[in-house]
Formats: C-alpha cells, sequence, structure tokens
C-alpha cells in the first residue's frame, strides 16, 4: 500500500472531521450560502501563498477546463451549500456520521463510471465501513430526515468531485483547491449577502480560519493522496472523517454517546484496516506516453526521469518510454489498466 498516499489522505480526514463540529456552530451565525463561501474563500486564502511553488502552464489549464468545472460546480459549490444547510437541520454527531455516504457513492461511481479496479479486499473494506455508517446514522426522529437527504445529497456531489479530481493530472492539487475557493466560495458569498443575514463579527474570521484548515489544507492533502491510491481508496482512508468529527462533536459541543455509536467506530476502523493491504501485483505494460503531472522520482515509473536536480514532489511535462514489469499498484495515473 502506497504509505504516502495513506498519510495524506488521513490527515485529510482529521482536519475535515474536526470542522465539522465548528461549521454546526457557525452555521447559526449566518445563512448557508454565506457559510458555504466562507468556507471555500478560506480554502483559497489558505493555499494561495504556495500556488506560486507549482507551474501552471496554459495548455495544462485547456486539457482540465470541462473536469475542473465540474469539480467546481460539483464538489466546490453545490455541495457545501447542502451541508451548510444540513448542519442547521439535525445535530453536528449525526451529520458527522451520515458523511460516510459519501464513501458509498465515491465508490460507486470509481466503479461504474471512472473504471477503478476494486478487487475483494476494497469491497470487503467499504462494505464494513458502509455498515457502520448505517449502524451510527440510523434514527427515528422524523425531523431528522430533511437533514438526512440534504447531508445526502452534499455527499453526492462530492463523490462526483472525487472521481474528478483524483484525474485532473494537469493540474497541482492547490491549483484545484485554489480554484473551487475562490470561484465558488465566492459565488456563494455574493448569493448569501443577496439574501441577507450575512455574516458579522467574529464569525468572519473564525469561519475563514474553519475553512483554511477542514477545507484548504484537507483537499489538498485529499487529491495528493487520492492521485497515488485511486479515487475509491483515497475515499474509503477518508471515510475516517466522520468519526472524528462525531467523536469532536461529543467533546465539544456535549451530545451524548451510545454503545452503539463506539461499535460502528470499531467496524470502521476494520473497513478501513482491509484497504491498507488492497493493492495487487500482475504483469501490465506500458505504453509510450508524454504528459504533465506532478511527481517525485521515488517510484518504478520517474526512477530513470533525468532532469536538472530537483529535490520532492515537483511538476512539468515528460516523456515515459514503453515498458513491462510486474509491482504491487494501484489505480494510479500510470495504473489505470483493465482487468479480468
Amino acid at each position: 500500500m502506497n504509505r504516502r498516499g495513506m498519510a495524506l489522505c488521513s490527515a485529510a480526514a482529521v482536519l475535515f472531521g474536526l470542522s465539522t463540529p465548528a461549521a454546526s456552530r457557525l452555521a447559526r451565525e449566518m445563512n448557508a450560502f454565506s457559510l458555504a463561501g466562507l468556507l471555500y474563500l478560506g480554502a483559497a486564502l489558505a493555499v494561495l501563498p504556495f500556488a506560486r511553488t507549482s507551474r501552471l502552464s496554459s495548455a495544462a489549464v485547456r486539457r482540465a477546463a470541462s473536469r475542473l468545472a465540474v469539480a467546481v460546480v460539483a464538489g466546490g459549490a453545490i455541495g457545501p451549500v447542502l451541508l451548510a444547510v444540513g448542519l442547521r437541520q439535525a445535530p453536528a454527531s449525526t451529520v458527522s456520521l451520515l458523511l460516510n455516504l459519501e464513501l458509498v457513492f465515491t465508490t460507486i461511481l470509481a466503479v461504474v463510471v471512472f473504471r477503478e479496479h476494486l478487487g475483494r479486499r476494497i469491497i470487503i473494506g467499504a462494505t464494513l465501513v458502509v455498515a457502520s455508517g448505517v449502524l451510527l446514522a440510523w434514527s427515528g426522529d422524523h425531523g431528522l430526515r430533511w437533514g438526512a437527504l440534504l447531508v445526502a445529497g452534499a455527499c453526492l456531489c462530492w463523490a462526483v468531485d472525487n472521481g474528478v479530481t483524483a484525474k485532473l493530472d494537469e493540474l497541482a492539487p492547490i491549483h484545484i483547491t485554489l480554484a473551487k475557493g475562490t470561484v465558488a466560495g465566492g459565488t456563494n458569498l455574493l448569493i448569501g449577502l443577496t439574501l441577507g443575514h450575512g455574516p458579522s463579527g467574529w464569525a468572519i474570521p473564525a469561519t475563514l480560519l474553519v475553512g483554511g484548515v477542514g477545507y484548504g489544507a484537507s483537499i489538498t492533502l485529499w487529491v495528493s493522496g487520492a492521485r497515488e491510491l485511486g479515487a475509491a481508496r483515497g475515499q474509503l482512508v477518508f471515510a475516517t472523517a466522520p468519526f472524528v468529527g462525531a467523536i469532536a462533536s461529543w467533546l465539544t459541543l456535549g451530545e451524548a454517546v451510545h454503545a452503539h455509536q463506539v461499535l460502528s467506530l470499531m467496524i470502521a476502523l476494520c473497513g478501513v484496516g482491509f484497504v491498507l493491504r488492497s493493492d495487487h501485483e500482475h504483469d501490465h505494460g506500458h505504453a509510450a506516453v508524454e504528459h504533465e503531472h506532478d511527481h517525485n522520482h521515488n517510484d518504478d515509473h520517474h526512477a530513470n526521469h533525468d532532469h536538472d536536480a530537483v529535490v520532492g514532489r515537483h511538476l512539468h511535462g515528460h516523456h515515459h518510454q514503453s515498458m513491462t514489469h510486474r509491482h504491487g499498484h494501484l489505480p494510479d495515473l500510470h495504473h489505470r489498466h483493465d482487468h479480468t
């Protein structure tokens, strides 16, 4: 299993999970559009100082434009508003647990639309995490149904976003986050100000801070990790975020802890354990290709890639010769091949 991808997606999960109870508190201070807008503008501000470290070519932007637009609209504009409204309808811990639906939708889209190979372990892991989410989110309170439906809609939007951004290889993760924050965040904030009950006082810097950490850093880390794990595997690791959010809600907002919630947490951890060994190994071939994406030289595909010394990950166009080899791999940029 790609340890770097695991670490990046895990860090993203922790940061996003902690943002949910904070956003729940802020939802009382402003309308949903203003909250969603400020959260993503905070994300853009957080990554802006680092945007100049990754070169961005006009050709790469043109190739990525349509996919980036889908990510901005679905993941940056619609999804956050649905979540913000849902936070006004249901307790933060319940919303956090319902966010496991993002895993369900991402896995389905990864298989049906993006043709990712999952395998037995990833299917078992996904099933366990989904089962834990169902156990946690189950409630007989009819007043929560609208909130649950809104959160489910947000999860579907983010599932589309996940599948698209995991394959936006032409752009660095920072650029994707910056586009979502400025375009989607700015648009939602304008709508929110037009509708009234906009943010004021302490709520503005607080929301920007939550957005910078829980969305800006989290999105950038997840995109980086998902490129190395694939969207479905990256989302399975990220599925720990709802439990981080639930625990944070219990500790900071004083919401009750129930035995079945603890049991569900253990089931989810078992599911993530399965994904830790979900890579596979077989002979596979690579056609000659010339493309541009961020990379380093510590893998089986860029070790013989010669140019001036560069430390760490970097972005530029480069050429791969055709080759056939065998090693453990995941459905990342260089391994999106078919399986029988």
